[in-house]
């Protein structure tokens, strides 16, 4: 199928350099004045001015799609999620709200734990289909590639079941899904007093399982003062590694580790949160392509103090933004929101928030050459907002304005009120 997008009142195409952005060139979104994109087969073919992308010898016999002066960027590339789960934690919600502490709610069932007991509980078909639930939700919201991290199952058996899950749904829904393997998110109730044996099973059982069945491409640690320790994550990255998988890290939340410098000796793609990172962790950033993915979501909902996002990004880091989405700290699956917080909490400018959303966000994925910008040879993810000035983006915030959502070169979501 071949389409073309006109009348884009602001193209944004993000073009730039083919790598990670950094400094300056966070600033910069590629603006295009009255643009158009043509679009075949799922591919770009050509992207830019409107009369430019007329000429194309392949635009005569194109479908004809009137972006209405509306903005159009590349769809969201939301790079940390934890999409899989029986059941939100209103519980836990209700007794935070009240003063009781993380550790006090963990004591009475709930944290962590109690996702578990609940996705051990339900079939893979349920989790499945909770998942394609809420793949519609974030389509609805401008998110067009999310990663969908395990994590909730803490055995082999159950980690494997979810990311059977995540395969199934990334299946049917048109949400493209890139699965993580996070086993090593917190010691389960059972092994609680044999961390050592539970690295173990994590390294010897879950990565290899994994990466056989084609069922991962990354490998997650968190990396936490009792979860995983700063030796520990270094293992099991490595054991990654060894089977093809690439790693992330949940890294600097709490407290501090010191594992970010770790993480970038390794190649990890991504360093996540670095609520608590230092100066040593920005050098280590700059000086590798690792990037910072800040979740400023998890902040808001838990009222903690915020990301260093300016530090980051003035010391030459390459900074994404992600939702975190999950059901105890982050319940949240609009990347507006995201920027809106990035925007007005940590110091971000709204090219920056735009640029941390797309194009550093594949990046943070690995997928940095295919996603994430409008150009020729990508993949035709676009949105187009319910705006004629992108700044309006992080500006407003409440709920997400999409008049449509493209993936592959197709329409997945459009407003009821909004003809094509």
């Amino acid at each position: 199928m071949r389409s073309l997008v006109v009348n884009a009142g602001q193209l944004l195409t993000m073009a730039g350099p083919d790598r990670p952005r950094r400094g300056e060139q966070m600033r910069s979104v590629g603006l295009v004045p009255n643009g158009a994109v043509l679009v075949e087969d799922g591919v770009i073919l050509a992207a830019g001015l409107r009369d430019l992308v007329q000429a194309h010898e392949r635009a005569g016999s194109a479908v004809l799609i009137d972006a209405g002066g509306r903005v159009v960027l590349p769809g969201f590339v939301d790079s940390h999620a934890h999409p899989v789960f029986a059941e939100p934690r209103l519980r836990d919600f209700a007794a935070r709200l009240a003063g009781k502490t993380y550790a006090e709610i963990a004591a009475e069932g709930g944290g962590i734990l109690s996702t578990v007991a609940g996705v051990r509980r339900a079939t893979e078909s349920q989790l499945a289909q909770g998942l394609r639930r809420r793949a519609a939700k974030f389509l609805e919201s401008g998110t067009t590639t999310l990663e969908a991290k395990s994590g909730y199952g803490l055995d082999p058996e159950t980690e494997l079941k979810m990311l059977r899950a995540i395969k199934a749904a990334g299946e049917t829904s048109p949400l493209e899904l890139v699965p993580t393997l996070l086993g090593a998110h917190a010691l389960p109730a059972e092994m609680k007093h044999d961390r050592e044996g539970y690295v173990q099973r994590v390294v010897e059982e879950m990565i290899p399982a994994a990466a056989r069945a084609g069922l991962a491409v990354f490998v997650d640690v968190f990396c936490e003062a009792g979860f995983f320790t700063r030796a520990e994550p270094e293992t099991i990255l490595a054991a990654g590694v060894r089977v093809g998988l690439k790693g992330k890290l949940h890294a600097e939340q709490l407290s501090r580790s010191g594992s970010v410098p770790m993480a970038a000796r390794l190649g990890a793609v991504s360093v996540d949160h670095l609520d608590c990172a230092r100066d040593e962790d920005f050098a280590a950033l700059a000086g590798s392509d690792t990037v910072a993915c800040l979740v400023p979501g998890s902040n808001y909902f838990l009222a903690k103090p915020y990301p260093p996002a300016r530090r980051l990004i003035d010391a030459g880091a390459a900074v994404a933004l992600a939702t975190d989405f999950n059901p105890g700290s982050c319940p949240c699956w609009d990347m507006r929101a995201v920027l809106s917080i990035a925007a007005t909490q940590m110091g971000m400018t709204p090219e920056e928030t735009l640029t941390a959303a797309t194009v550093n966000g594949a990046w943070a994925l690995g997928l940095g050459r295919t996603h994430g910008t409008l150009e020729a040879g990508r993949r035709a993810d676009l949105i187009c907002w319910e705006a004629e000035d992108y700044r309006e983006i992080p500006y407003y915030f409440g709920a997400p304005e999409i008049a449509w959502t493209m993936k592959r070169g197709a329409v997945v979501h459009s407003r009821r009120d909004f003809r094509l």
